[in-house]
């Protein structure tokens, strides 16, 4: 046995060597992209225009064109564009790979400003081909510094539709990896001027290990207003806020229901589809995708929008459920017209006939068809209305379909829809006892646990009360929030038994899985904490302590976060209903050297821009050049900054700093944007507390070259080998800085070079990549 695992051994080892020495293109054999199931499937269907189902197969074999969007809400984007322009796009566009010529990168023509991109290279040249390891850099690095997300274009037009406002209150249904949720935070702080925006966002994700990927991908963007949490959507809480000192029921402004999907549109970069697709995948994912959908309207205040979207072009995941859901609504939805709303987008209309069929083949065309066998897996939901007046009521050619060989995209699936009344369940009264529901009342201290048939959507009461009579408000569904308070279940159980009554079942406890995480615990006003930082930074007046939060009860407190207010109530009135990943910008970190300096605490990067509208000491202004020797030399001393900066610095004492540049119109050479870095003055010399891909951002703004030559590839790194090509490389790599590295235990983690196609666990050193819709 020990001979023949060793030879085994040898030959697994051979090659893999060979596969290493053949060149940068070299791997596994290629997955053949055939499926003729498929292409009967879709033939059959109709979908695609006649004579052009072949333009649309091989389209479907061709590998994705890679795509960047550049983040539209920092005030940095006008010039991430144009160094976009006129360096990288430059140095490209002649470059031939593998015989193919590479085109210079356009602009998506659909999408707002010029903010997102794509080019005829795939994302395995990008990473994969040495002419292009300039460029590859420049996109890791931009995208860890939330500067740009490489997205699929298709993936980009949900959050165009929901039309988002600074005052909308959004909920992301199914948000992991997160690169529409980064969207939607983007267009909430299209105000750069606002810290704090009256809306939220919430991002959900039913997979505790996907929430962390999506944490990362939120803590990009240093939002103040972006709630990560943890629950299956199509139960997800409702939630309540408090208004003018009444407990009333969160409805969303904006929902984004992106649902799980069979995601054959998504061939073209996950081609395991190709092998793997089958008919019944779509008829398992129906039911839920409608649960979701109906779970998202039930929460969606009057006169809001829902986005429906999939990455599957099979009507029964598309056309099927927004059929459905319309039917079930009795008027309350209808579909939006969005034909005008992105101009240079190429999209086919919504279909309202279409066929199912089996693994085996078997077609039907109608509920009354399908055997009695088939009737668990084949679902009357899944047909199309056979009522011409309700299927013409419905407007499903109002559905938008995105074909990959129109605009060389993936395939795309979106609905926009718009409540115009309460859901019709919600305005049918749980059969419920008066007496039974005011005893529960009084033995939970809180409000009573509605409760709905076996199967009906549910809403809660008082959303009842509120939209249809008026009335009071304060009642909760125990069920839909996901856990009712502590003593509900007892007093259901036992008013039940009374006079025979059958009450409603007893509410289950929650089950949360995944990682237990640290509470976020408020500070209050008069908090011992805030004396220092408030005399060290000297706040203004207007300074929200109260949405000043930590993630411990007791002992020292190591980080301050801030959220905004909305967040605040949000957290303070659904601590038992709703689990909680992460939320706030960190804005302190405690320092024990700060003490002796007049304070614990010093300022944090993420934080910068929404903490330092408050702040009015501690500010140092620097030139273009003071920023270049921060960003570039580990401690410099304070005579290499320039007079004016170095005559600001003598006059402080020694801790923490804000170093803020600002831009000068008389000068177009220089970045014409505001920047803010956090610091230290040293007793003799200053420093830059900036993570190492956002010192590369700026020092990029500035016109530094900040590329890293790679060794060969199988090329081992030996001791004496490396040498550093200039001064800028030499310091920037020697950063060590703790924003950088640090684990925190707080829900935060530390990733490297991971782009938005992500999967990744809890991890402080690692990233484990994978793909996603």
């Amino acid at each position: 046995m020990g001979k023949r695992s060793r030879q085994r051994q040898k030959n697994q080892t051979a090659g893999r060597d060979n596969r290493d020495n053949a060149g940068w293109g070299a791997g596994y054999a290629d997955i053949v992209k055939e499926n003729k199931l498929f292409e009967h499937y879709y033939k059959e269907q109709g979908l695609v225009p006649e004579g052009e189902f072949e333009q649309f197969m091989d389209a479907m074999r061709e590998p994705l064109p890679a795509t960047i969007r550049i983040t539209g809400y920092k005030s940095h984007a006008k010039e991430i564009l144009h160094c976009l322009k006129e360096k990288y796009f430059k140095d490209i566009q002649e470059l031939e790979i593998d015989g193919q010529k590479i085109e210079a990168p356009q602009p998506l023509s659909w999408y707002p400003d010029e903010q997102a991109w794509h080019t005829n290279m795939s994302r395995k040249i990008i990473r994969k081909s040495p002419l292009l390891e300039k460029f590859h850099q420049f996109l890791v690095s931009e995208t860890e510094s939330g500067n740009i997300s490489r997205q699929e274009a298709v993936s980009m037009i949900p959050p165009l539709l929901l039309k988002i406002e600074p005052h909308h209150k959004i909920l992301d249904m199914c948000a992991a990896p997160g690169s529409k949720t980064a969207q939607l935070i983007e267009m909430l702080h299209a105000d750069m001027d606002v810290p704090f925006p009256e809306g939220f966002v919430i991002a959900n994700d039913v997979d505790n290990k996907r929430c962390y990927l999506l944490v990362h991908q939120a803590k990009r963007l240093n939002s103040p207003c972006i709630m990560v949490v943890n629950h299956d959507a199509s139960c997800i809480p409702t939630l309540q806020i408090e208004s003018n000192g009444k407990k009333d029921i969160l409805f969303y402004d904006r929902i984004l229901c992106d649902v799980p999907c069979s995601g054959d549109g998504t061939m073209r970069k996950n081609i395991d589809v190709w092998k793997k697709w089958t008919t019944s995948n779509s008829l398992h994912l129906h039911g839920l995708q409608l649960r979701i959908a109906v779970r998202g309207v039930e929460q969606l205040a009057v006169g809001g929008r829902m986005v429906y979207s999939t990455c599957s072009l099979n009507p029964i995941e598309d056309e099927a459920v927004i059929a459905a859901l319309l039917e079930k609504s009795e008027g309350a939805l209808e579909l939006a017209d969005c034909s005008a709303e992105l101009p240079g987008l190429n999209w086919m209309p919504g279909v309202t006939s279409w066929k199912l069929m089996t693994k085996e083949g078997q077609w039907y065309s109608d509920w009354s068809e399908v055997p009695s066998g088939r009737h668990t897996q084949i679902r009357p939901t899944m047909f199309p209305q056979k009522d011409p007046e309700k299927l013409a009521s419905m407007h499903l050619e109002r559905c938008m379909r995105i074909l990959p060989h129109h605009q060389n995209t993936g395939g795309f699936f979106v609905a926009v829809l718009v409540k115009k009344a309460p859901m019709p369940w919600n305005k049918r009264h749980p059969k419920l006892r008066k007496d039974m529901s005011s005893s529960s009342a009084a033995q939970t201290g809180g409000s009573p646990a509605a409760s709905t048939p076996s199967g009906t959507p549910h809403l809660p009461e008082n959303a009842i009360r509120e939209q249809e009579v008026g009335g009071p408000k304060g009642t909760i569904d125990g069920e839909a929030a996901g856990e009712a308070p502590k003593g509900a279940s007892v007093a259901q159980e036992a008013t039940a038994k009374q006079d025979g009554v059958c009450g409603p079942p007893p509410s289950k406890k929650m089950r949360l899985f995944g990682y237990k995480e640290d509470p976020f615990v408020f500070l209050t006003e008069d908090d011992p904490v805030f004396t220092t930082i408030q005399s060290f930074y000297d706040l203004s007046p207007d300074f929200p302590k109260l949405n000043v939060l930590t993630r411990t009860h007791e002992g020292k407190k190591r980080h301050l976060y801030m959220v905004s207010k909305e967040l605040r109530n949000m957290l303070l009135n659904n601590s038992e209903r709703m689990k909680v990943i992460n939320t706030g910008v960190k804005v302190w970190s405690r320092n024990s050297d700060g003490e002796e300096f007049g304070c614990a605490f010093r300022l944090a990067q993420e934080g910068i821009y929404t903490l330092q509208p408050y702040i009015r000491s501690r500010i140092i202004t620097v030139s273009v050049e003071d920023i270049k020797v921060l960003l570039t030399q580990e401690n410099p001393f304070l005579s290499k900054l320039e007079d004016d900066a170095h005559a600001q610095a003598k006059k402080l004492g020694m801790g923490s700093i804000v170093l803020k540049y600002i831009p000068n119109p008389n000068n177009p050479a220089e970045p014409q944007c505001p920047i803010q870095l956090c610091g230290w003055r040293g007793k003799t010399s200053i420093r830059a507390f900036v993570p190492r891909n956002e010192r590369f951002h700026y020092l990029r703004m500035l016109g530094v070259e900040v590329f890293r030559e790679k060794q060969g590839v199988g090329q081992k790194q030996r001791d004496g080998e490396k040498e550093e090509k200039d001064e800028v490389r030499d310091e920037v790599e020697k950063d060590a800085e703790e924003e950088e590295g640090m684990a925190e235990n707080e829900g935060e983690l530390d990733f490297d070079n991971c782009d938005e196609n992500g999967s990744s666990e809890r991890k402080t050193d690692s990233c484990n990549q994978g793909t996603s819709s």
